[in-house]
Formats: structure tokens, C-alpha cells, sequence
């Protein structure tokens, strides 16, 4: 919260943009940049100085890898010790039991942003340099690198990537990228740690199956919905362009946020689609929001256990705990109580489609960043509930339900009732 604060007093000085902007243009923006959304109230390209850009480029680089382990790289290049209280917190931030194996993933964590980031910027200079020229091809191409990495869907091009829709290295570095950032440091760490499907771990396993199942759910759905849509992938003529733009959008929905083409001429069933692949999100501890893809395959092998009469939750031949069962229960609650309640404020207070609000109510909430162009219409209000449900959707709903609970340990152990349900 400081970080944004900070971020929009910083966007507010004269030499960050080339017109004055309003404190609430300012703050939208660094709260977008910080939560890694990639929803904007200004144009980024024609707004934007050059410094105004690589303040929102810090901004998303300090989001998306998080505070925690941006401190922690701090403490260690000033020699300081990392105290007790600050080991406790990263490890929560982290999800990890053991101080051992946590500086361990934080140095993973490093090794990952930095081989990625620069690496994807290299590449992306081939695809923007022969069209921009030398300096502004290198800057698009680590602005975009550091975005892409971070799945916040920032772009320097006023029109987002379409002009660049049917191009090879955008089609497959940008989605690398997005793809590496969103996954999981955990999974990325277990997978350059054992190489082989027998040595991961279990939530490593839950990982790839779900985020493999929800590409080729995305991808298909894409291509078979918006095949003929003069508007997105009808415009093009060939099958191999189409089948490449089915590819980069069905695959960057779920927390990127960069388009190749126009959202706001989507079919309704596919904006639907969009909608819940948005709100799914991606990996735990990695740049990704919404409610991440290990709770909707744990939820999914819940149901699956209750229907099949077991009175256990097992996948890959290990078992799940009822915590962990609680627990997606209370975020997918806490989720759509957020998204419901954010939506009916939204309607009351905004003339506008339903589809089109409750679109950028998901996106947000995914911290995805992608518009059917109604993102401008927003009055005060309607930006402070973005705004809102932005920093929710990255901080996680489960740090609002812990934030808002009491612990209280029972006293008594009371008899089973019986209560009907379904």
C-alpha cells in the first residue's frame, strides 16, 4: 500500500508525463503497476515520458517479485543479517516451512528473474528493433520483457500488441515469459532441482497438469468460439494466423493481460470464458493472481472424493490434508463474496453493459489487466473499487481472511449436529 502511495506521488511530477495528469489517474495507474494488472485510465505510450515508464517498469518489478524477497535482496547486498521476525514473514510470503530450503528459493527466485528478463528482452529486441529503430526497440523490448515476466500486461504501445499479432518472436516470447513468471517459483525451483516427473513434489505435479489443462482449455475454446469473428480472429485469412492468435490470447487470459486483438469484440461466450480463466489466475508464490490454479485442483479432487464415498483427497499417491481442503473452501468463498459484492456496487453505481463491468471486475481481481474498453468509463467511485479489488486480487483473499479472523480455541467439544444439505 506504501509502495503504491509512493508510486502515484512519483507519477504526479512534471517530468513523468508529457500533460498533467489527475492524483486519481496517478494512483490507478501505480496501483495497476504494482498488483502487475495492467488495467490503465491513461495511455502509457502518449502519456508517459520515458521516465514515467520506467517508473511503472520499477513498480511492476517490485510487485511482481514482492516486497519480502525484494527486501531480502537489499539486506544481503548491504552485508546486513536477516533477523528472525523478517525469516518469519518471507517464509509466509513464501509458503515455506523450512529457513534452509527458503533462502535457497530466494536465490532461485533471483537466478529465474534475471536469466528470464534479460534473456526475453534480447529476443524481443529482433521483433521490435527493424520496426522502431535501435533505442526505442531496446527500451519496448525491456519494458515488455520486465511486464511480460511479471504477467502485468503493461505495454509502450498505445494499440497493445496487435500490430504485432502474427509475429513469431512476440507470439512466443512474450507467452514464455508470462508463462515462467506465473507458474511458480516453487515449481520452477523443483523442476531445475529434479528433472524428472518422479522426483517433484506433489503441488509441482498439480501444477503442470492444471496450468497444461487450462492452456489447451483456453486455446481450444478460443479458436472453436471466435473462428468466423470478423472482429478477432476473423479478420485474418489464413488458418495458421488465426490458430496463432487463439494461441496468445487463449494462453495470456489468465493473468498476462496483453491482446493481440480486440477484446471489447469478443463473443459474450467467449468473454465468459475469459472471465473464469481470469479469475483461476495461475501458481502460488509466483506473479500471478486470482484464486491460483492448486485451488481449483484441489477443489475439483474434493468433489471427485466426495462423489466416489472417500473419506480421502490423494492425487500422484500422496494425500491431501483436510487444512488444505478448508482452506480452498474459505478462498473461493472469500473470492466470489468479492467479486459479487464489487460487481453489484459496480452495476449500481455505473450505466454500462453487465458483461462489460463484471469483465473488468475479473480482471482485476486476476490481476490480469484486460478491458472490453471500459476501464475510461469509471467514474471516482467505480476507480476506487478497481483499485480495491486490484490489491485484494494480488495480496490474496485468504490475507483478508486471516487479517479480518480472531483464533479462538474451543473449550468444549460439542456434539455432532445433523444439518441438511443440497
Amino acid at each position: 500500500m506504501v509502495l503504491i502511495l509512493l508510486g502515484g506521488l512519483a507519477l504526479k511530477l512534471p517530468f513523468m508525463t508529457r500533460e498533467a495528469i489527475s492524483l486519481s489517474d496517478a494512483l490507478f495507474t501505480s496501483t495497476s503497476a504494482v498488483t502487475v494488472t495492467g488495467l490503465a485510465v491513461i495511455d502509457t505510450e502518449l502519456t508517459l515520458t520515458f521516465w514515467g515508464q520506467l517508473l511503472v517498469a520499477l513498480l511492476i518489478q517490485l510487485g511482481g517479485l514482492g516486497l519480502m524477497t525484494f527486501a531480502v535482496l537489499v539486506l544481503s547486498a548491504l552485508g546486513l543479517p536477516l533477523g528472525i521476525t523478517h525469516h518469519t514473514y518471507l517464509r509466509e510470503d513464501l509458503n515455506q516451512t523450512s529457513y534452509v530450503r527458503l533462502m535457497k528459493l530466494v536465490k532461485t527466485i533471483v537466478r529465474v528473474v534475471l536469466m528470464a528478463e534479460i534473456a526475453g528482452a534480447m529476443l524481443l529486441c529482433l521483433a521490435f528493433m527493424p520496426r522502431t529503430g535501435l533505442g526505442p526497440g531496446l527500451w519496448h523490448a525491456i519494458f515488455h520483457s520486465v511486464s511480460a515476466f511479471n504477467n502485468a500486461g503493461f505495454s509502450t504501445f498505445s494499440s497493445g500488441l496487435t500490430e504485432y499479432a502474427t509475429d513469431p518472436i512476440i507470439n512466443s516470447v512474450i507467452p514464455l515469459l508470462f508463462i515462467t513468471g506465473g507458474i511458480g517459483y516453487l515449481v520452477i525451483s523443483d523442476v531445475f532441482r529434479q528433472r524428472f516427473w518422479q522426483g517433484w513434489s506433489l503441488h509441482t505435479r498439480l501444477m503442470l497438469v492444471g496450468t497444461a489443462a487450462l492452456v489447451v482449455i483456453g486455446v481450444g475454446l478460443t479458436a472453436f468460439l471466435e473462428w468466423n469473428n470478423p472482429r478477432t480472429l476473423g479478420a485474418y485469412d489464413s488458418a495458421a494466423s488465426r490458430l496463432t492468435l487463439a494461441w496468445f490470447q487463449g494462453v495470456t487470459t489468465r493473468t498476462a493481460g496483453f491482446n493481440t486483438t480486440d477484446i471489447g469484440g469478443l463473443h459474450d461466450s467467449t468473454s465468459l470464458l475469459y472471465m473464469a480463466l481470469m479469475v483461476i489466475g495461475g501458481g502460488p508464490t509466483s506473479t500471478a493472481g486470482g484464486i491460483k490454479v492448486t485451488t481449483v485442483v484441489v477443489m475439483l479432487l474434493a468433489t471427485l472424493a466426495f462423489f466416489r464415498r472417500r473419506t480421502e483427497i490423494w492425487a500422484f499417491g500422496r494425500s491431501i490434508g483436510l487444512d488444505e481442503v478448508l482452506k480452498v473452501m474459505a478462498l473461493i468463498a472469500i473470492a466470489a463474496v468479492l467479486v459479487f459484492t464489487a460487481v453489484f456496487l459496480m452495476t449500481v453505481t455505473h450505466d454500462g453493459h453487465f458483461l462489460d463491468i463484471s469483465f473488468e471486475v475479473a480482471s482485476a481481481f486476476g490481476t490480469t489487466g484486460l478491458s472490453r474498453g471500459y476501464t475510461s468509463e469509471l467514474n471516482g467511485f467505480g476507480r476506487g473499487i478497481i483499485m480495491l479489488v486490484m490489491f485484494l486480487g494480488r495480496v490474496g483473499p485468504l490475507t483478508l481472511g486471516f487479517f479480518l479472523a480472531t483464533r479462538i480455541t474451543p473449550r468444549v467439544r460439542y456434539p455432532e449436529g445433523q444439518v441438511h444439505l443440497g
